[in-house]
């Protein structure tokens, strides 16, 4: 009968958001509201907020506190780490509810979260007294849920809305820290906060400049009011300066001086599927990225172009599921005007028709089949492809998966995993060549 009324009733349907709420009501006070005892940090944003909380925790992990976190990859509560199976950024109000008593339970002082736009809508954080809120920026996503950019936009705002609304524990500060550089940035300043920090690579108090990228690094400066610090980490490209600025900056705001930020940065871990390297010896770059919407995808082809020497091949393909069709062909185009080779296939199709989805994406490719363009429904057979065509100095993009371990399809949930099956691959040719 619930799932009866789930498929009558829209997702923004009045009545089925009161559900939302009640649900979310009863979570709270079942767990007693445990987000009372923590100090929560929560990041908003269309790209970035994984890593951003990823790197938010390990700042603050590093500096001594005690740290348990929510995202899209995985989970982390003190030194004990588990991987997100849920496919959601933000997770259902008992789960969440329930991982923040267990953070309280195991003595942890912070709860870094995740924050999506449906999750605001949907009631997933009443309940929940966020004291910081980061916002990484805002790009084309979700229209298909919320119905208009601006919709979007609203919903990420009610984070900050909700911010100031809150109570207030003892010593705690309500802060917002937003990326300047978006052109959203001043609707985001906008709401009220006892401290609101900016940071960027253009505008912002808290600066990051002088930027140097190398395939498998970066460096830059770090700027705050009173001091600089060169920043080195294992992270690639421009957009993890951003990422990385975001998360000093919520370091700074919690009194972590910048010498600690600094040498943090030196021994960061990379997030599972984001911009992950993929090396088994091979001549060649693999990267593995969760790039599944236009902007993302662009940022990700711009960063590896000017780094890859010879070809750059792109592996890629759109999510079905009632997913926004319109940015299938966006998606098409960008892939046509910024890559050598492009191997269109699966990402995961729900109840799709897979091949319809790839037929979608293809009309923003102006070139023929065959000519530097293949279509591989196989997502497996589709790496393989890529991986055994690719030579010394090019670089192979598996975007829109990231660290997941399957594909959702008619089906049903199929085991794949992009870097387990890249590094199969990779390590069967390599054997082949030395055996050879």
């Amino acid at each position: 009968m619930l799932n009866f009324l789930r498929k009558q009733i829209s997702d923004q349907n009045p009545l089925r958001l009161l559900y939302h709420k009640l649900i979310a009501v009863v979570a709270a006070f079942y767990y007693r509201f445990p987000s009372n005892r923590l100090k929560v940090i929560a990041v908003t944003g269309t790209n970035g907020k994984t890593t951003t909380c990823s790197l938010i925790a390990q700042l603050l992990q590093y500096a001594g506190h005690k740290v348990g976190l929510m995202s899209t990859v995985y989970f982390q509560i003190g030194d004990k780490k588990f991987t997100n199976l849920t496919k959601q950024t933000t997770q259902g109000r008992f789960f969440l509810q329930k991982m923040l008593r267990q953070m309280v339970d195991a003595g942890c002082e912070y709860a870094v979260v995740e924050s999506s736009s449906h999750a605001m809508v949907q009631s997933r954080l009443w309940g929940v007294n966020v004291d910081t809120a980061v916002f990484t920026n805002l790009t084309h996503d979700h229209i298909d849920y919320h119905g208009s950019f601006t919709a979007y936009k609203e919903a990420k705002g009610e984070l900050f809305n909700k911010l100031n609304r809150s109570s207030r524990k003892a010593g705690v500060p309500k802060l917002t820290i937003v990326n300047q550089d978006d052109p959203e940035s001043e609707y985001f300043l906008s709401f009220p906060a006892d401290q609101k920090y900016t940071f960027g690579l253009q505008g912002g108090i808290y600066r990051a400049s002088h930027v140097r990228a190398l395939p498998g690094m970066t460096r830059f400066d770090y700027s705050i009011p009173n001091g600089q610090a060169e920043i080195s980490m294992p992270l690639p490209g421009v957009v993890n300066v951003y990422n990385a600025a975001a998360a000093a900056t919520v370091a700074v705001s919690e009194k972590i001086s910048i010498d600690t930020i600094k040498a943090a940065f030196e021994r960061i871990q990379a997030v599972p599927g984001r911009m992950e390297m993929i090396d088994c010896g091979q001549l060649y770059n693999v990267v593995v990225d969760y790039a599944h919407a236009p902007d993302a995808l662009e940022s990700l082809i711009k960063m590896f172009r000017p780094l890859t020497e010879g070809k750059l091949w792109l592996v890629f393909g759109a999510t079905g599921g009632g997913r926004d069709t319109t940015k299938r062909p966006i998606m098409g185009r960008i892939a046509d005007k910024g890559v050598d080779n492009i191997i269109l296939t699966d990402d995961d199709p729900y109840q799709e028709d897979n091949i319809a989805i790839i037929e979608q994406v293809a009309k923003g490719i102006d070139r023929g089949e065959g000519d530097r363009f293949w279509k591989v429904p196989s997502r497996r057979e589709a790496i393989r492809l890529a991986l055994s065509g690719a030579r010394e100095g090019d670089t192979v993009l598996l975007a829109g998966k990231g660290a997941e371990e399957f594909q959702v399809t008619k089906d049903g949930r199929i085991p794949h995993d992009d870097r387990q099956v890249a590094r199969e691959i990779l390590s069967r040719e390599i054997d082949v060549e030395i055996g050879a």
